[in-house]
């Protein structure tokens, strides 16, 4: 792994592998094997698994609608709280933006985040397909503390890491009696120059249950094995049941994670492989990159956290080393470009997830561009299944950019779906190919 981590520049790393019975780990760049990462979205598994044990207790029901619980957002069918369940915001199917944006920095308070939320506006109809939604998880963790009567920081600490005899450390807490916890600093590295430069971590308070927590490579290890045995120490606190997650690995129908995962069951994305199916997720924090993942038919679990952006691509090849081991270690393979199509008048225009805005334009050359939050990707194609490919202005290389989504009675663009997010059609343009 060492090679791994020069190449790609990244300051520190964690590998750990937990497989026939027992778990090793490595490191580089000077950290131990203690040391604590922000691990982003990865959070989010562990917010759904505390669901998932309060489902287990008979407190939750993942078919309620969120009104039951969070009377804020309402009880009426037409209401935010009387429309959404439970399974639909874990399976990322809710039809909720992604994030509220720069407006976000105005919540005061937790209470005032879900009356903003009353005022949301759906991507589309809860139950139709897969975007991923940081607000979901929000309400999530929310939810969780009405049920246990605990803070999310208290829940998810005694109700699963402590059993695990897992120790993590906040990227922040909600109050100014916690000292800051010690974690690992990410990093953005200059592909040109092989400069790294550290970054601070910008999550706000309430966005906590999307990505606070910061674990070692061995933590996100032994909380993978957890899902799959069971375990915990009845001295610490009651041991955890394998059974209350069984259903987190299930595939939800319509939860069609495009250019994220094969599928998405209850807070656990799914990888396809061609002996067995792995399940687990992908976090990115400010100059971080970790992955966890979890084969259920062979108890082994895989997990690499890496302080610095360029973690992704150090994945991307530890994978193919991985399973030239003969370890098939299950990720995301992008589909293959088909032949390019025209692209119709009616792909042009503006689409908007929450405050996020795509635009799809003309450039100088007549060619297609797609931007994103200001962030322009050039020479964008369109092929035969409606996917498009783009150039990485970075890079310069050609990438899978996502898919356009059609209104399957008159075929019209109704939006796109990028980074696993849906985007509702806002605008048409006047260009047209």
């Amino acid at each position: 792994m060492i090679d791994l981590v020069r190449r790609h520049g990244v300051p520190a790393a964690q590998l750990a592998i937990h497989m026939n019975g027992r778990t090793v780990a490595v490191t580089a760049g000077g950290v131990t094997a203690d040391a604590k990462f922000p691990v982003g979205s990865i959070t989010k598994a562990f917010t759904a698994s505390v669901a998932m044990l309060l489902v287990a207790d008979g407190d939750l029901d993942v078919d309620d609608r969120i009104g039951t619980y969070l009377a804020e957002l309402g009880t009426e069918a037409d209401s935010l709280g009387g429309m959404v369940t439970v399974r639909q915001i874990l399976s990322h199917t809710s039809g909720l933006p992604s994030s509220f944006g720069e407006r976000l920095a105005a919540v005061a308070s937790p209470r005032q985040y879900l009356r903003d939320c009353r005022e949301l506006t759906l991507v589309q109809l809860p139950g139709v397909r897969f975007s991923y939604s940081n607000v979901g998880y929000v309400l999530i963790g929310r939810i969780v503390e009405e049920i246990t009567g605990m803070s999310w920081w208290d829940a998810i600490q005694a109700l699963l890491l402590k059993p695990l005899r897992v120790v993590p450390s906040f990227v922040v807490w909600p109050d100014s009696q916690h000292s800051a916890d010690s974690f690992v600093s990410g990093h953005v590295v200059n592909e040109a120059t092989g400069t790294a430069l550290p970054v601070a971590q910008t999550i706000r308070v309430v966005e906590a249950p999307c990505g606070a927590l910061a674990l070692s490579a061995t933590d996100l290890v032994a909380f993978g094995h957890a899902h799959l045995t069971g375990c915990g120490d009845p001295s610490v606190s009651a041991p955890l049941d394998a059974e209350a997650f069984r259903e987190m690995r299930r595939p939800v129908s319509g939860a069609e994670p495009f250019g994220l995962a094969d599928g998405w069951g209850l807070g656990l994305a799914v990888f396809r492989d061609v002996d067995a199916d792995w399940v687990g997720h992908d976090g990115t924090a400010d100059g971080t990159s970790c992955h966890l993942r979890i084969d259920p038919t062979r108890d082994r679990v895989i997990a690499l956290t890496a302080n610095a952006n360029t973690g992704s691509s150090l994945w991307e090849e530890l994978v193919d080393e991985l399973r030239a081991l003969d370890i098939p270690v299950g990720d995301y393979i992008a589909p293959e470009l088909t032949s390019q199509i025209p692209a119709p008048g009616d792909l042009f225009g503006s689409y908007v997830n929450g405050e996020m805005e795509y635009a799809v334009d003309a450039g100088e050359g007549g060619e297609a561009t797609l931007s994103v939050d200001g962030e322009t990707y050039p020479e964008l194609i369109l092929h035969e299944d409606w996917a498009f490919s783009v150039r990485q202005p970075a890079s310069g290389r050609r990438i899978l950019g996502g898919r356009f989504l059609r209104d399957p009675s008159g075929g019209q663009v109704s939006g796109i779906q990028t980074g696993g997010r849906v985007a509702g059609r806002l605008t048409n343009s006047t260009c047209s190919s």
